[in-house]
C-alpha cells in the first residue's frame, strides 16, 4: 500500500498533471464566460433580427419536449470557444516562430563555412581549425 501511495503521489505531483488541472479549472471558468456571452448577448441580438430567442425553441412530440433551441445555443458556444482557442494557439505558434527566427539569425551571424573543408568556423577566424586552411578576408 505504501508503494501504491508513493507512486500516486509522484503521479499527482508531476508538472504536466498540475498544468492539466489548472487548464481544466480555467477552461471551466472560460466556458461560463462564453455561455453567458451566448445566452445573454448573442442570442438576444439574433432574436432582434430573427424575431425569436433560440433558448425558447421547443418541438413537442407527444408528451416529450425536444429543446433544439438549447442545442443550437450549445453549438454556438462550441463554435465561439473553438474560434478563440484557434486564435490563441495561432498567436502562440507565431510568437514561438519569432523566437526561433531570432535564434537562427544569431547563430548564422556568429559562424561561417570554411571554403576548403566546408566546416563551420567562427566568423572572425582567419584560419580553419579543422583543415588549417587560410580563410580569405572577403569571406569574413
Amino acid at each position: 500500500m505504501k508503494k501504491f501511495m508513493s507512486e500516486f503521489k509522484e503521479f499527482i505531483m508531476r508538472g504536466n498533471v498540475m498544468d492539466l488541472a489548472v487548464g481544466v479549472i480555467i477552461g471551466g471558468a472560460f466556458s461560463a464566460i462564453v455561455t453567458s456571452l451566448t445566452n445573454d448577448i448573442i442570442s438576444p441580438i439574433l432574436g432582434l433580427f430573427g424575431g425569436l430567442d433560440f433558448s425558447q425553441l421547443v418541438a413537442k412530440v407527444g408528451d416529450v419536449e425536444i429543446r433544439y433551441g438549447a442545442f443550437l445555443t450549445a453549438v454556438i458556444n462550441f463554435l465561439i470557444m473553438a474560434l478563440i482557442i484557434f486564435l490563441m494557439v495561432k498567436g502562440i505558434n507565431k510568437l514561438m516562430t519569432i523566437g526561433k527566427k531570432k535564434k537562427e539569425e544569431e547563430e548564422e551571424a556568429t559562424t561561417k563555412l570554411c571554403p576548403h573543408c566546408c566546416e563551420e568556423v567562427n566568423i572572425n577566424a582567419t584560419k580553419c581549425p579543422h583543415c588549417t586552411g587560410d580563410i580569405p578576408a572577403e569571406d569574413a
